[in-house]
């Protein structure tokens, strides 16, 4: 019927009539109502062309229509045409434009145009303080959110349930789940308002969302109470928890029951058990969830099997993905880019790098764009294995594609030639990404520190400073580097300084650290303080392995305590560790020049021991 009239209108202009301005309005009204919105400004357009002045309907629909489609410039413009027109923009408009600029954040707009309403003596309704009460929720301005409420109030403008439930979601999406509660009582003995399903929907999601699941149960319970049977979405919200805690059997139980309630599980019902059993490794019940889901009749959709993939390839199965990437094609569901930048990831991790360009080319040749998520992975996947020269040209078909890198891309390209020992290259990729404005994360300044063994402690220095005035907070990974090349330069006060900041700043040494100071110890030649270094590592639960006793009989053996290298081998030895042989042969050779033949004989056998010879 709607092409049809469409058919018989645009027939009538081409014989030169013209429709009745209500049979046009009629027209706009059926449009709007089907969601035709770009044919509905078309009709308007050619509407107005044909020198016929539309009235308040006609602007309002073609208002509606610009809305919709997100073309508030349009909106503007019609506004502007109407007064020209002789056509007053009366509330309902308003509250179009005010809907439009309060659902793209523009809320300082939205406040000048209400303004602008009461300026020209139009009342506004319920539905232009709601308005702007969401718009305030939205960009978190719960204060002012309530100011319209309570001006509401003064102008006897009567709050609704739409009224309350703006501000339900303004207060939980701000974490006040108890304020909420608290306004949600008042709804109905303050002002006569019912809280709605959708009221306690909001809670039991803002409950689950703060982890409490109990408190989402209590308010689903209140809420049957008050005789509104949980819907969907309840049952939905609380199984998806259920499943997100590994509590499928919990979630079990609430399909149950959300059966008992006569409420038919959905597909997402089924996606959030898919992704519970899946994150628990239960592969074969996640497949039987997939026939049952046929034998009700309900078609699983690309994010059931999206789910299925995600948790195969997080586990390492990624043949078994890529079956079930084969069975979701076969069945008529199109993988999406996220589906291939997981299986893509997953090669990746387990370096089959191969696999991973090969889901690539798939996804381009099945007209999927590759997403920045998609190359960083590659850059990451190339530079992780030394082929810096494919990530950067990867990088450059990236950007040729119009697909711009953020802070990930750049940070695997330095952490890429980082490992190749090129730090020219990566100290230009900084350079590069500070001039293009992107700036610089913690993890930047991994690989560029790390770097700085080659550079030297002048350039350490200079990045560390370079950080902090970016009010970014040096991490353990930093602190550690920056104490090793303080230790290889010997400079032990500088590296206990180091150190020292790093406890100042409440982040805990590890193994690592630990080393580092010994070494700067050995470097310093403070032999005698090693070991309360070693015994302050032991009572903080850092239990020395074999890397920490190779710097001890390495750095004794260069300093000539080839006494206190052999202590350190006998305590490594009780503790059942093995000196690789390369130090094996260095104290061997020690403790014959110092004359300790008996024991260099006992290194002697136990190297014989393991099948080697000195």
């Amino acid at each position: 019927m709607l092409d049809e009239a469409t058919e018989l209108y645009s027939s009538m202009r081409k014989d030169g009539f013209l429709p009745s301005t209500r049979s046009v309005n009629r027209l706009l009204r059926t449009l709007v109502a089907s969601r035709q919105f770009e044919k509905t400004l078309a009709l308007f357009a050619d509407f107005v062309d044909s020198g016929v002045r539309p009235d308040a309907v006609a602007y309002g629909k073609a208002l509606q229509a610009a809305v919709m489609l997100r073309d508030l410039d349009k909106g503007f413009e019609l506004m502007s045409s109407m007064e020209k027109e002789g056509v007053a923009p009366n509330v309902f408009a308003y509250n179009l434009i005010l809907g439009g600029l309060c659902k793209t954040r523009r809320v300082k707009e939205a406040r000048k145009l209400f303004d602008e309403m009461n300026q020209r003596n139009l009342v506004p309704n319920t539905v232009t303080y709601n308005t702007l009460i969401d718009g305030y929720c939205r960009v978190g301005d719960i204060e002012e959110a309530f100011g319209f409420k309570k001006r509401m109030k003064e102008h006897n403008v009567g709050c609704n349930v739409i009224t309350y439930n703006c501000l339900l979601n303004g207060l939980c999406g701000l974490g006040r789940v108890e304020d909420a509660r608290e306004v949600l009582l008042e709804m109905e003995v303050d002002n006569g308002v019912a809280p709605s399903k959708v009221s306690y929907n909001i809670l039991v999601n803002a409950y689950c969302q703060e982890g409490d699941v109990k408190k989402a149960i209590l308010t689903t319970e209140q809420m049957e109470e008050r005789g509104l049977e949980p819907n969907r979405v309840t049952f939905n919200t609380l199984i998806s928890k259920f499943c997100e805690n590994g509590e499928v059997d919990q979630a079990e139980t609430w399909i149950e029951r959300m059966r008992e309630k006569g409420v038919s599980p959905t597909v997402e019902t089924y996606n959030s058990l898919i992704n519970g059993y899946g994150q628990r490794g239960h592969f074969v019940r996640c497949f039987e969830i997939f026939e049952e889901m046929e034998k009700a009749g309900i078609k699983p959709n690309v994010i059931s099997y999206g789910s299925l993939i995600n948790c195969l390839c997080k586990d390492r199965k990624l043949l078994d993905a890529e079956i079930v990437l084969a069975d979701m094609i076969g069945r008529g569901v199109s993988p999406n880019a996220q589906v291939y930048n997981m299986l893509i990831e997953a090669s990746c991790s387990l370096s089959k790098l191969k696999d991973a360009f090969r889901f690539f080319d798939e996804m381009i040749q099945s007209g999927i764009d590759a997403t920045l998520v998609t190359y960083n992975t590659l850059i990451y996947g190339l530079g992780r294995s030394g082929r810096v020269k494919e990530a950067e040209a990867l990088f450059l078909q990236m950007t040729g594609k119009g697909c711009n890198p953020d802070v990930i891309t750049y940070n695997s390209l330095i952490s890429g030639y980082a490992k190749a020992v090129n730090t020219h290259k990566c100290f230009e990729l900084y350079d590069n990404m500070k001039m293009l404005g992107i700036k610089p994360t913690v993890g930047t300044f991994h690989p560029l520190i790390y770097a700085c063994r080659k550079e030297g402690v002048v350039t350490m220095e200079r990045m560390l400073q370079e950080m902090l005035q970016m009010d970014l907070v040096p991490d353990r990974f930093i602190y550690n580097e920056m104490i090793y090349c303080y230790a290889e330069d010997g400079n032990v006060q500088k590296a206990m300084s180091m150190h020292q900041q790093m406890v100042d700043q409440g982040v805990e040494s590890d193994k690592v650290t630990y080393n580092c100071l010994i070494l700067a110890y050995l470097r310093d030649r403070r032999i005698s303080e090693i070991k309360h270094v070693v015994d302050d590592m032991n009572a903080k639960g850092l239990v020395p392995k074999v890397d920490t006793y190779n710097i001890l009989v390495k750095g004794h053996c260069d300093l000539k305590d080839i006494n206190g290298a052999y202590c350190w081998y006998r305590e490594m030895v009780d503790r059942g560790l093995l000196l690789n042989d390369r130090m094996c042969y260095q104290l061997v050779a020690g403790l014959r020049e110092k004359g300790m033949l008996r024991e260099a004989q006992i290194v002697s056998s136990e190297l014989s021991s393991r099948g080697l010879n000195n």
